[in-house]
């Protein structure tokens, strides 16, 4: 088994894009309940293989030589998973209630990989 960071990117943008801000508060509140019982389903439909559950991400500040600043970025949340392939990982998110029920973005999924010499 392979072990994969999946990052659920969303953005201002897509929020727009999608009419969620345009949505009646009811409405809106009906979907947040709607999207939450799909998201608690795809943990426990996949519960086999989380490692770790992650959750929301808060702002982002970037550190480097020149300091720290507060920045913008597409991440949103993230969960760790364990699954045989790159390719058997990604699948588990194709229809994830994060695009299809609320305005995120997608899903990146990638494999966490040893350090190198470690």
């Amino acid at each position: 088994m392979k072990t994969f960071l999946a990052v659920f990117i969303g953005n201002q943008e897509s929020t727009i894009k999608a009419g969620w801000r345009d949505l009646a508060p009811d409405e809106q509140n009906a979907r947040v309940e709607k999207g939450v019982a799909a998201w608690r389903k795809w943990m426990t439909d996949n519960a086999d293989a989380l490692i770790f559950e992650g959750g929301p991400l808060g702002k982002t500040k970037s550190i480097s030589k020149s300091g720290v600043e507060d920045i913008s970025n597409l991440l949103a949340g993230f969960v760790v998973l364990k699954a045989e392939s790159h390719e058997a990982a990604a699948k588990k998110f194709e229809h994830h209630p994060h695009f299809t029920i609320f305005p995120g973005v997608g899903v990146e999924v990638m494999e966490m990989l040893p350090i190198p010499g470690g």
